[in-house]
């Protein structure tokens, strides 16, 4: 009997991207089922019930749902952030979870260069705004997005910097960024700062007033990588009291109506989460996604496990 894998995503795969996924999954002999636009979260949990191995993007794989799919061996999250699913949980029910770092990474980057772009241009207001080259920018992480990022501002002429204290000299060394070893001194001496952090129990609310406050005169703080990673009330505290101070973010706060009521001309937030939203990152992660899946049935083969 061959296995059932399900894709399901609530913000669907481009159409060309689930079909190439679903012809792959027939041809290795597997069986795919789609979930798609669903609203409740019922729905998932229905629908994990009887599968082998499922294909998230920021769909919710938490304890009920990883309770209902008794047969569940695989979690596939088409992306490289995984904090949607319950690690935890799965690994004491046995079931593997395994993310596709690198796939969206060139249209994240892009995305932050874009929004350092608007913000300096004023949100096109008609306003004269100032240009990027000869700023200098910082790169918190120098992962997958980071170096892209690192390259992109560059290639405008900036000065790029970057502090990540999980990686060896010679990463920056090949990036031809300078090292920050103090985190405090990339928030005093960038203009820009650009966000790549994963959220995690020590990353969570670590972006807060006494690191804020540190920061350059007219600096932005761009935010592409996740909401958690901001102290949202110190951020507004901050804003109030430097009225210089700009933020741009791929993730609007909770609490997003305080920051466009009192800084409209300061603030910037997509309506929805927009990193990934390319045809060419949508469909690379998903392919990315069925590869794996496939070579876990057909080979044994266990690629980007997040969860040992």
């Amino acid at each position: 009997m061959s296995e059932k894998v399900l894709i399901a995503t609530e913000k669907p795969f481009a159409e060309s991207a689930r079909n190439s996924m679903v012809k792959m999954f027939e041809e290795a002999g597997l069986k795919p089922v789609v979930l798609e636009k669903y609203k409740d979260p019922k729905d998932l949990v229905s629908a994990v019930s009887d599968v082998d191995a499922i294909i998230v993007r920021s769909d919710k794989v938490n304890k009920e749902v990883l309770d209902a799919g008794t047969k569940l061996k695989l979690v596939v999250r088409a992306g490289a952030g995984y904090d949607n699913v319950d690690c935890a949980t799965a690994k004491a029910r046995k079931v593997i979870v395994e993310n596709t770092p690198g796939q969206n990474a060139n249209a994240v980057a892009e995305l932050a260069m874009g929004l350092m772009i608007m913000i300096a241009r004023g949100k096109y207001s008609g306003k004269s705004g100032t240009e990027l080259k000869g700023k200098k920018i910082g790169v918190q992480a120098l992962g997958n997005v980071g170096k892209i990022v690192a390259s992109l501002g560059r290639a405008f002429g900036m000065e790029v910097c970057a502090y990540d204290p999980f990686i060896d000299q010679c990463v920056f060394d090949d990036c031809c960024v300078g090292c920050i070893t103090k985190i405090e001194d990339l928030y005093s001496t960038c203009d820009y700062i650009s966000l790549h952090i994963p959220a995690t129990p020590e990353t969570i609310k670590s972006i807060d007033y006494q690191l804020l406050s540190k920061m350059k005169k007219g600096g932005t703080l761009i935010n592409t990588a996740r909401a958690e990673v901001i102290h949202e009330e110190d951020l507004l505290r901050i804003m109030e009291e430097r009225p210089d101070i700009k933020y741009a973010s791929d993730i609007a706060p909770k609490n997003v109506a305080a920051f466009t009521e009192k800084f409209a001309d300061r603030v910037f937030f997509t309506p929805k989460k927009m990193g990934a939203q390319t045809a060419e990152a949508n469909t690379n992660a998903g392919i990315a996604a069925t590869q794996q899946i496939i070579a876990y049935f057909k080979e044994g083969r266990v690629v980007n496990q997040v969860n040992p």
